[in-house]
């Protein structure tokens, strides 16, 4: 089924937009849910929770990307459910990428938190832009998708220790450029 009509449903509160976006998105975004959490049980539930936020936003929002849409629903939807589990118990799969990227980003707090997050996105967004299609690929499946690095390196066609070195210094790519532009890390 098209993007557009599944929007549609949505919006004339037909609530066959429900199983026609899991049929369409629902293994995209399981999988990025079981990527964060490490449970399918909690991944599934992230995903029910995702359809509910889309039927709540639609209308009025009407989204220029379905895909993006629900990614970005289920990532924040399994962020936090991911936060909640931590603050209960420490430990898990996400403190392992956020530890990764530690050392490249700006460390949060302050008054000033969501300007500079605005400069940061707008940052990463250009840094991301001035990459190549493979490196930016393998950037986002990893930090954006939680993907692991065994399961990024075979979609990309080299060793797990080959993709390891080539995030390093990706990483530290993205650490000098924010440097560049006056964020501090």
């Amino acid at each position: 089924m098209e993007d557009a009509h599944i929007i549609g449903l949505y919006w004339a509160r037909d609530e066959e937009a429900i199983p026609a976006s899991d049929a369409k998105y629902g293994g995209l975004c399981r999988a990025l849910s079981r990527n964060i959490l490490g449970s399918p049980e909690d991944a599934e539930e992230c995903v029910n929770d995702t359809w509910h936020r889309a039927w709540n936003a639609m209308p009025p929002q009407r989204p220029g990307c379905l895909r993006a849409f629900f990614a970005a629903l289920t990532r924040n939807l399994s962020l936090d459910r991911w936060r909640e589990r931590r603050a209960e118990k420490r430990g898990g799969g996400l403190e392992v990428l956020l530890s990764e990227l530690e050392d490249c980003l700006p460390a949060a707090g302050g008054v000033e938190e969501e300007v500079e997050a605005g400069e940061l996105a707008r940052a990463i967004d250009r840094w991301l832009d001035g990459l190549d299609r493979p490196d930016r690929t393998a950037f986002l499946r990893r930090y954006w998708y939680g993907q692991r690095v065994d399961q990024v390196a075979r979609q990309a066609g080299c060793s797990p220790n080959t993709m390891t070195k080539r995030l390093g210094r990706l990483r530290d790519s993205l650490r000098r450029a924010l440097e560049q532009e006056g964020i501090s890390v």
